[in-house]
């Protein structure tokens, strides 16, 4: 038989995993100190506490309740990768590698496979988290994520060529503005120019508050020699972010084609309206020569 306060902790757990899901966390905390009055230590009230802690960014809290829950069931496989999310949130890389092969020898879920990775990759471990997205990758031919990751770790890593091609597998069903961003970067390295800037162009579309997209755009175009089209991108970055305005004025005359513009103030003036400014007295520039 199940006593009437198992089954009462069994109903707050799940009226508390329901305000969880709704996004209600401070229902679910409610409910949880509840059933913990009642059943002080049970693993699954922890266990759930710690999630709540942890969406909530209270990283002692989660880390203070996820030891409880693995006090009690040391086994427990989702138990052991929220330890790991949470160690890896407070920068202990190494105690997360190490909740994680416990749970590796409880099951071979591809869910610790690209825990590992996500973890060896906030490390700054790029060898190792490389393998690790590649593993992840041929398990998961369709993971975005691993997609994403293995084309900026190839980027940095010096391998361009590699790069783009993760990258535009990664954005080919739509992509994130990050993904799109860092395609723009390769292909800007790559001095690919157009494609760049439509890659830019995306992010933009995407967020449109990004200003540092919108000056690498106005980078781009400039280097494609499409003046007018830099200024306006200049122009949109500067309106989002007036500290981008060191950036503008260097590009402009670091370019191989750009404009020098003799009155600082003229040029603030061009930009917040628009990138023209009626009178504003402005020289070529030409670096290619």
């Amino acid at each position: 038989m199940t006593s009437n306060g198992q089954v009462g902790s069994e109903d707050l757990v799940r009226r508390a995993v329901a305000a969880f899901n709704s996004g209600d966390h401070a229902r679910a905390m409610d409910l949880c100190e509840l059933g913990l009055k009642r059943r002080p230590g049970d693993p699954a009230l922890c266990h759930l506490l710690a999630a709540v802690s942890f969406a909530r960014a209270d990283l002692p809290a989660a880390r203070a309740r996820i030891d409880a829950s693995l006090a009690a069931r040391p086994d427990n496989i989702p138990a052991l990768i929220l330890a790991c999310r949470i160690a890896r949130a407070e920068g202990r890389f190494e105690a997360a590698l190490r909740f994680l092969d416990r749970a590796a020898g409880q099951s071979s879920k591809a869910e610790i496979l690209l825990e590992r990775a996500r973890t060896l990759d906030h490390a700054g471990d790029a060898s190792a988290a490389r393998a690790s997205w590649t593993l992840v990758l041929q398990g998961d031919p369709k993971s975005v994520e691993a997609m994403a990751r293995l084309g900026r770790l190839a980027w940095q890593a010096g391998a361009p060529v590699d790069a783009e091609g993760f990258l535009e597998r990664a954005v080919a069903g739509g992509g994130h503005p990050a993904q799109w961003f860092d395609l723009g970067l390769v292909r800007q390295d790559m001095r690919k120019f157009a494609a760049a800037a439509e890659a830019y162009q995306h992010v933009m579309e995407m967020s449109p508050e990004a200003a540092e997209a919108a000056v690498n755009l106005g980078v781009v175009l400039q280097e494609a020699g499409d003046l007018d089209g830099a200024m306006a991108a200049y122009s949109q970055a500067y309106r989002l972010d007036p500290s981008t305005f060191g950036v503008i004025a260097m590009a402009l005359t670091s370019a191989p084609s750009g404009r020098l513009w003799l009155d600082e103030e003229a040029l603030r003036r061009s930009l917040a309206l628009g990138g023209s400014a009626p009178g504003a007295k402005t020289l070529p520039v030409d670096a290619r020569r």
